[in-house]
């Protein structure tokens, strides 16, 4: 019933810009946050950005900051990822779920996870000249 589907994603050249989609349905964005995360063939799933439907706050991993930008849109009850000057190290299969930002003593972190406790496939983002 709830679901949280993510597209958007192609090639790209280093220095180029996609934008994400993740739609939401059975939901509301109002009272949760929607956080985009990536992984990596070999690598642990890490969280790059969130985005509040309540409040609009917004949270930005320090790998994608000041080159990435989330926004909501709440009429059409949908999250976007703006990821501008891509680089080799961006690419990843992208992924979108109900999030939280939890603190570490390395810092923040973003957590999240799937009400049906599935990623399914997500969206492929390659960087490669």
């Amino acid at each position: 019933q709830v679901k949280f589907v993510e597209s958007g994603g192609g090639l790209v050249q280093p220095g180029g810009s996609l934008r994400l989609p993740c739609k939401v349905s059975g939901f509301t964005l109002d009272p949760i946050t929607i956080g985009w995360f990536r992984q990596a063939p070999g690598n642990e799933r890490e969280g790059v950005s969130s985005f509040s439907g309540r409040d609009g706050t917004t949270f930005y991993a320090d790998s994608v900051k000041g080159r990435f930008t989330i926004s909501g849109d709440k009429a059409e009850n949908t999250v976007y990822l703006q990821m501008n000057n891509l680089k080799h190290e961006d690419t990843a299969v992208y992924y979108c779920a109900p999030a939280l930002i939890v603190t570490t003593r390395d810092g923040p972190r973003l957590a999240g996870a799937r009400p049906d406790g599935s990623w399914g496939q997500g969206t492929q983002v390659t960087v490669s000249s």
